[in-house]
């Protein structure tokens, strides 16, 4: 794992463990976890200052899933965007950037099932899984 995999590793665990906290019931989890996802979102934008960059993308997507959470008739996302968190700090997949290749900004190849399927059907991969 490289040094730039690990701080993405750390951001995605340290979001998921203020996430459980906040449904857990611990006041500022999900704030904390608001927030941090911010500093995600700055930090990726100041490397690559562009909002069609992939990994701006994931996070920007990410910031407004928390945050359409936290109207409290959907509540419930916050349980499967920590399964989706989960999912990315214990197996390296993540449902989410799977989800943002298949924008029609993002892939350049016909759209089909077969697209679909080897989109999130894959095995996780090192980096992004933004099509070419």
């Amino acid at each position: 794992m490289t040094l730039k995999m690990d701080l993405i590793w750390w951001y995605w665990a340290i979001t998921d463990a203020l996430l459980i906290a906040g449904v857990a019931g611990v006041s500022y989890g999900i704030e904390a976890a608001i927030v941090f996802n911010v500093i995600q979102v700055v930090h990726f934008y100041a490397r690559t200052p562009d909002v069609k960059a992939f990994p701006v993308q994931v996070r920007l997507a990410y910031l407004a899933l928390l945050l359409v959470a936290l109207y409290p008739p959907l509540f419930f996302l916050y349980y499967l965007i920590i399964l989706g968190t989960s999912a990315m700090v214990f197996f390296d997949y993540c449902f989410l950037a799977r989800f943002m290749s298949l924008m029609p900004w993002n892939h350049s190849e016909r759209f089909s099932w077969g697209l679909i399927r080897s989109t999130f059907f894959s095995k996780p991969v090192d980096g992004s899984v933004q099509k070419a």
